[in-house]
């Protein structure tokens, strides 16, 4: 029997590609898949188009919406809790993935009961095309969260049992924009590991030119993120030489941070 995947997205202010993100889970070799979609108050016609998917697909699109904006981790706890596949997958809005994502993220999962995390390499494009990509880590250990999160949160396909045994993501404030890598401490925390598809089955979509400093406060989140999962997982002490170090990026002037972001994505 073919097991159930939720897809669970929050959908904000991107009318202009939702329709693209969603044939591409249209187009997927794996066929069955539920979509939860939640509104997080829009102020465009992003809702419309979801709606349209919705209407035209009712056994395969869900939309759910937010009366005002929430944020992702509210807006994504609340698609898990109407979620009745036994495997979780993320997709954002505005992006794309591979026909065959599906497919080969499940296979490992029913391949590999130890598993409980799949990730992917992703791609970053803009209209011009592709400008650069990830380089993740196949088998992520507790150590790999001292330097970087070990997984690309859209290209994820998770075991529901994992996002339950760990209350899904956290709402604290404190943790916006970090939701994901705190989300993974706390599942490797309660024994639960992950593996990347070193191939980018996904295409996250961006501006080559326009890639600004992330607003200091994030930088705060991500410190602070990092020193909860470090306590979780019992990272040794040099892990709050990292700490320190995002938020001395914070602190670089604009055209060196531009300048060292594009030189990582080309790498």
């Amino acid at each position: 029997m073919m097991e159930l995947i939720s897809v669970i997205m929050g959908v904000y202010n991107c009318e202009e590609y939702l329709e693209a993100a969603l044939n591409c889970i249209l187009k997927q070799t794996y066929t069955h898949w539920e979509v939860i979609m939640c509104d997080d108050s829009s102020s465009d016609n992003t809702a419309t188009v979801a709606q349209k998917f919705a209407e035209k697909y009712p056994e395969k699109f869900r939309l759910l919406k937010n009366e005002k904006n929430m944020g992702l981790n509210f807006t994504l706890n609340k698609c898990l809790s109407e979620a009745k596949g036994t495997y979780i997958a993320r997709m954002d809005g505005d992006d794309l993935c591979a026909d065959n994502r599906f497919e080969k993220e499940i296979n490992i999962l029913e391949n590999r009961k130890d598993i409980a995390i799949v990730g992917t390499d992703m791609n970053f494009f803009d209209e011009n095309g592709v400008f650069g990509r990830t380089n993740c880590i196949k088998e992520p250990t507790n150590k790999t969260f001292i330097t970087r999160t070990p997984f690309c949160h859209a290209t994820c396909m998770v075991r529901k049992e994992a996002y339950l045994a760990v209350g899904g993501y956290s709402v604290d404030k404190k943790l916006l924009r970090v939701e994901d890598y705190h989300l993974w401490g706390k599942m490797y925390a309660k024994g639960y590991k992950g593996v990347n598809i070193l191939e980018p089955l996904y295409m996250m979509r961006d501006d080559r030119n326009a890639q600004a400093r992330r607003k200091f406060r994030y930088r705060v989140n991500s410190a602070y993120a990092q020193l909860l999962v470090a306590k979780m997982l019992k990272l040794p002490p040099y892990t709050i030489l990292y700490v320190i170090k995002v938020l001395l990026k914070g602190l670089l002037p604009n055209f060196l941070y531009k300048y060292l972001h594009r030189r990582k994505l080309s790498r």
